[in-house]
């Protein structure tokens, strides 16, 4: 039984746009793409994900993708995050018999223990499994089983809301607080609690 991760990734000149105050484009690309580097080595470690497809509009984290062997979705047009992870759920559950995980790229303290973590709720389908922000505003880990059980609502607020709509499709739901899940990268706030880590002292300087 299989498991597919969804990976969605913003164009890496672009993404972290909140960080431009403390660090230039290029520092935010390098940045970007060291992170995205991590979790697909992270994924393509973990027996348990069949198949890692990243969704992007930006050329350069295709490219990346595929030096991990992932699979990639070029996504055109507007940019629609939950439009984006849709189709590629669409995609994915026709090979993830287990389930889709969404992941994204920027969870810098990420290591496969936390995902097999999400992965041991999944006890009873259809499930729904969330792992929020260290704010638990945002969704930052979302495990469906099938995938598509419930409508992506990322977005601010988008924990409360996802919870909310898979008590509506009568799924099993099952909430994980953990510490690592929780960081995501978006604020010099963040950046200043990522420098407190020993290994990401020198990457964030």
């Amino acid at each position: 039984m299989t498991i597919w991760a969804i990976v969605p990734v913003k164009p890496l000149r672009l993404g972290k746009s909140r960080l431009a105050g403390v660090l230039s484009d290029q520092e935010r690309a390098i940045l970007n793409r060291l992170f995205l580097e991590n979790t697909l080595d992270i994924l393509r470690r973990i027996p348990e994900i069949g198949q890692t497809l990243v969704v992007s509009r930006d050329p350069a984290a295709l490219a990346v993708a595929r030096e991990f062997d992932a699979r990639t979705v070029l996504e055109d047009g507007s940019p629609d995050l939950n439009g984006a992870l849709t189709r590629a759920t669409i995609l994915a559950r026709n090979f993830a018999r287990r389930g889709v995980l969404v992941i994204p790229a920027d969870i810098p303290l990420l290591s496969p223990d936390d995902l097999r973590g999400m992965f041991c709720c999944m006890d009873r389908s259809p499930c729904v499994v969330i792992s929020p922000d260290r704010h638990k505003d945002g969704t930052n880990a979302l495990m469906l089983s099938p995938g598509g059980i419930i409508p992506y609502k990322y977005g601010p607020g988008s924990f409360q809301r996802h919870c909310d709509l898979a008590r509506k499709a009568n799924a099993n739901l099952e909430i994980v607080y953990n510490h690592n899940l929780a960081l995501d990268l978006d604020t010099p706030a963040d950046l200043n609690l990522l420098q407190s880590f020993e290994r990401f002292k020198m990457l964030t300087s």
